[in-house]
């Protein structure tokens, strides 16, 4: 399964680990995602990935 937020989309991203002699080999920064039930508006639950940044959100707005 892919590494995505299924609110946002937002996936992975690239970068590079730098080293103190300045040497660049390339890297990702994964996104920091969560495993939560959702109430649909039906009352049934779903279990969907959703990044702890969307987790914040919703439970602001709720």
């Amino acid at each position: 399964m892919a590494r995505r937020c299924a609110i946002s989309g937002k996936g992975p991203m690239s970068g590079n680990n730098v080293s103190h002699a300045k040497n660049r080999t390339k890297r990702r920064f994964l996104l920091n995602l969560r495993t939560v039930r959702i109430t649909q508006e039906d009352g049934t639950t779903k279990k969907v990935k959703i990044s702890a940044r969307e987790l914040r959100t919703l439970k602001k707005n709720s």
